[in-house]
């Protein structure tokens, strides 16, 4: 099956049920819309997108509608991230340290609290623009409360009264420290627990210029803690809406952009091709005459495109474009791709030692298990560009072959022999090519594994691991939920447009 995941066929010159959950979803989404602007702009000079197959007419469209597509592209995006993503989190945002917004920035700021500190500095003080930092203090202490937060509420506004506020201002009676130690107590009570060495140390600034500044921002990481903590709570609740709402976005970005299919449909007539061709060749008889195509089975939707999902675990982000369909996880796809590649290369690696050495000492789990992460260290950075699998593997011969030594002379069994030292050396070498029948042999029964727990439908307990695949079953496992939650969503918000190609392309079939 790997050999048919390798190759490629593509051509080089190629409503929601609830309105309030949709538009609050769209709303939640549209609010964080700047924080995905420069990973949008990234993906978008990206070289996979400058060869487009000709299957649609080229139509010319207005900057409006480009605008208005790049939008919807990132509030989908940014859905998609919220529901898919478990550790997903907005940050406050960090400008680089000399860049120019940040010189605009600590200018702006600069003048806006001199020009505080010298109305605080008159005789007598002038208060109205400490007022107004009072309100914008008192609407985001406001806005951190619960429905239920009545007496809070109250005194939030009993003691942050601005009309009030005024009145002592102008009778010479506000005293803005007294104010400044409620706020400071509100904060302590409202922000989370991370948050409370940084509400500590504000009441040890004495002056009230710099007291007012570190007091905004620290309320601007209580608002970041907020929006977290929001989002981690509505998480559970929006996969259904996520599910419509990012159907309804691709949508409209299709009839946009009506060849926003294409890079799909090739994909899923490749695997087609390809499953079609496998059939062919188990179906030969022993004479080798080929069996005609009624006596074939006809190709079910669900199993060419499990076949397509696991064709994305051997692709060429280099060289080859995206299916549209998973380009917002294309990322994440290629990261459980990189892990396959480590754990085919370290089950390689254990499944000749284990063969080579003396039959019992595989079984010995403390052994194993420490030469496996012996083994995973030394492949930790794999997939960087100044490692050398060659080179590494003669470091992991090596050591593998001291420790097989060392646990036989500890078992009391016969000496690992030199003869039997060279003959492993050479072999966990040769694992390096992706030729080498070992590691051919590891990724075809990883991709097996794979797709068997695909066609069981995700049901617990997990499909038996193929034989040689036991040493790093934990770590398959664990690839296999996560590359499974991925598809499963994928296949929840665009079965109908994969159902729609499939059908034209099984007919032809």
């Amino acid at each position: 099956m790997s050999e048919n995941l390798d190759k490629s066929n593509v051509h080089e010159t190629g409503k929601s049920k609830s309105n309030d959950s949709e538009q609050g979803l769209e709303d939640a989404v549209e609010g964080a819309d700047e924080a995905l602007q420069k990973a949008i702009k990234s993906d978008s000079t990206s070289p996979q997108r400058v060869q487009r197959p000709h299957s649609s007419p080229p139509r010319f469209v207005t900057v409006e509608e480009l605008l208005e597509t790049a939008r919807g592209v990132t509030n989908m995006a940014l859905a998609h991230e919220i529901v898919v993503n478990g550790d997903f989190q907005i940050k406050p945002v960090e400008l680089p340290e000399n860049s120019l917004k940040k010189r605009v920035k600590d200018i702006v700021h600069k003048a806006f609290w001199d020009c505080l500190s010298a109305q605080l500095s008159e005789d007598p003080p002038a208060y109205d623009h400490a007022i107004k930092l009072v309100g914008e203090i008192k609407e985001t202490l406001l806005s951190f409360l619960l429905p239920g937060h009545t007496r809070l509420r109250n005194q939030i506004t009993e003691v942050l009264d601005l009309d009030l506020i005024k009145q002592e201002a102008e009778n010479g009676a506000l005293d803005i420290s007294k104010l400044a130690e409620f706020i400071i107590g509100m904060m302590g009570t409202l922000c989370a627990p991370a948050r409370d060495e940084e509400v500590k140390k504000l009441k040890d600034i004495k002056e009230i210029v710099p007291l007012f500044r570190e007091i905004f921002s620290v309320l601007d990481l209580m608002k970041v803690d907020m929006a977290n903590f929001a989002i981690s709570s509505i998480r559970p609740h929006l996969m259904q809406q996520s599910v419509e709402y990012e159907r309804k976005k691709f949508q409209e970005i299709l009839e946009r952009q009506p060849n926003s299919l294409d890079f799909v449909t090739q994909w899923l007539e490749e695997a087609s091709e390809d499953l079609m061709t496998q059939r062919y060749k188990h179906a030969l008889p022993v004479g080798g005459a080929a069996a005609g195509s009624e006596d074939m089975p006809r190709l079910s939707p669900v199993a060419v495109q499990n076949y397509a999902y696991l064709k994305l675990l051997k692709w060429d982000h280099l060289q080859r474009p995206f299916p549209e369909t998973v380009l917002m996880d294309q990322s994440r796809f290629h990261e459980l791709q990189l892990q396959l590649e480590q754990l085919t290369i370290l089950g390689a690696v254990l499944l000749v030692t284990f063969s080579m050495a003396a039959p019992g000492i595989s079984s010995q789990a403390d052994f194993a298990e420490k030469l496996k992460m012996i083994v995973k260290i030394l492949l930790t950075d794999m997939h960087l560009p100044s490692f050398h699998l060659k080179d590494v593997l003669t470091t992991i011969g090596e050591k593998v072959c001291l420790e097989v030594s060392s646990c036989l002379s500890l078992c009391g069994s016969s000496p690992f022999t030199t003869d039997k030292e060279t003959v492993l050396k050479g072999q966990i070498q040769a694992v390096a090519s992706p030729d080498d029948p070992i590691r051919r042999i590891m990724e075809s029964r990883i991709l097996t594994f794979l797709e068997t727990y695909l066609a069981s439908g995700h049901q617990k307990p997990l499909p038996t691991v193929p034989g040689g695949l036991s040493p790093v079953q934990r770590e398959l496992e664990e690839v296999a939920i996560k590359f499974a939650r991925l598809v499963n969503y994928n296949k929840m918000v665009f079965c109908p447009y994969y159902d729609a190609i499939l059908s034209k392309i099984l007919v032809r079939s």
